[in-house]
């Protein structure tokens, strides 16, 4: 059944209300905040209504009322108005963000942490792929004679680099870095992972003396570094925040939360791109997350691009009395400030007019 204007007004201040004190709203608080020309009998009337029809919770027979994750819901749909960051707070995330490209993982990390920093509820970040990635270039920096560093590219500009030793000194010099370089460049770069075994196999029919031992330590590190990128990466951060708000100050209850946050496979899956579906910012609810850790809490996701094909997630883990306006208003700006971030080198520092506040 649809509700009326007064019910919806007054949905949103015992909501808003909430939000801030962490305290059940009662129907003074809700007169008050409302501005609303009616009795507190009235408002009490239309309380007990809300929450017969399951859009609030009354925890005590004497106590205010709180919202339920219907509450919020409806809220988010239809009553929530879209919020808008201030000068001040992009600048802030504007100054974080700029910077020049990394390796991913450091940047995505960064990225975590700053959003948990900016909401104050613990933070995820989930890369995923939607094709498979091949080797860009090859890179061998000459350390002594019996060590070198092996520096990878990946076609969707992830960077890795390892220093390898050699168990016995070769007497390795610059001319036979450079030669291997241009081996490696040659026979392996536009590979794919299940492209390098094979191509390994063949060069090994023709490659000479320890030349062929050094290629394949070089490619058997690229393999890693491919595997890891074949699989969703997860970086968390600020999982303590929990700890800040009234629902956690149940030790078990945290900790709980705290402990399927630390299980990089089990976000991967719940909180993910799929999660998302079509949409690039979503707020799932209680009962809504897939989850049954999740169950008592709110997830606020929101998409970002790298490129090339590879996608990204960026959210926040929280109570379901969340600021959404807020928290989905900060993601949004970091997701879309991390999408230019991978398409150029710099993140304009440029404040976009319509973010400030009017």
């Amino acid at each position: 059944m649809e509700l009326t204007e007064r019910k919806k007004k007054i949905l949103r201040a015992v909501i808003e209300s909430y939000v801030r004190t962490a305290e059940p709203v009662g129907s003074k608080t809700v007169q008050e905040q409302a501005d609303m020309n009616v009795s507190s009998a009235t408002i009490r009337n239309e309380l007990a209504d809300l929450t017969e029809q399951g859009y609030l919770e009354q925890p005590h027979t004497s106590a205010g009322r709180v919202p339920s994750p219907k509450g919020y819901r409806l809220y988010v749909n239809e009553l929530m108005e879209e919020q808008r960051l201030s000068l001040e707070e992009t600048r802030q995330i504007n100054q974080a963000m700029h910077l020049k490209m990394q390796e991913l993982d450091k940047v995505i990390d960064q990225a975590g942490r700053m959003v948990s920093q900016l909401t104050n509820y613990p933070a995820f970040a989930v890369t995923g792929n939607a094709r498979r990635i091949t080797i860009r270039r090859f890179d061998l920096i000459l350390v002594d004679g019996s060590s070198f560093i092996a520096v990878v590219m990946t076609d969707n500009s992830v960077v890795k680099n390892k220093l390898i030793r050699l168990p016995l000194p070769l007497d390795l010099s610059q001319p036979q870095i450079q030669l291997l370089t241009t081996l490696l460049n040659s026979s392996f770069s536009g590979k794919t992972l299940d492209e390098l075994t094979p191509q390994l196999m063949r060069v090994a029919e023709h490659a000479a003396g320890n030349a062929y031992g050094l290629i394949s330590l070089v490619v058997s590190f690229a393999m890693e570094v491919l595997e890891d990128l074949e699989h969703s990466a997860v970086y968390t951060a600020g999982t303590s925040h929990l700890l800040d708000h009234p629902e956690y100050q149940d030790v078990g209850k945290a900790q709980r939360l705290m402990s399927y946050l630390s299980q990089e496979e089990s976000l991967a899956r719940s909180l993910s791109l799929p999660a998302l579906g079509d949409d690039s910012t979503k707020i799932l609810i209680g009962p809504e997350n897939v989850a049954d850790e999740l169950k008592d809490t709110s997830v606020v996701l929101a998409s970002y691009d790298i490129g090339d094909g590879l996608k990204g997630v960026i959210g926040v883990v929280g109570p379901t009395r969340m600021d959404y306006a807020k928290v989905a208003a900060k993601l949004s700006y970091v997701a879309d400030g991390l999408s230019k971030l991978f398409g150029q080198p710099e993140l304009p520092p440029g404040i976009p007019e319509e973010k400030e506040d009017s």
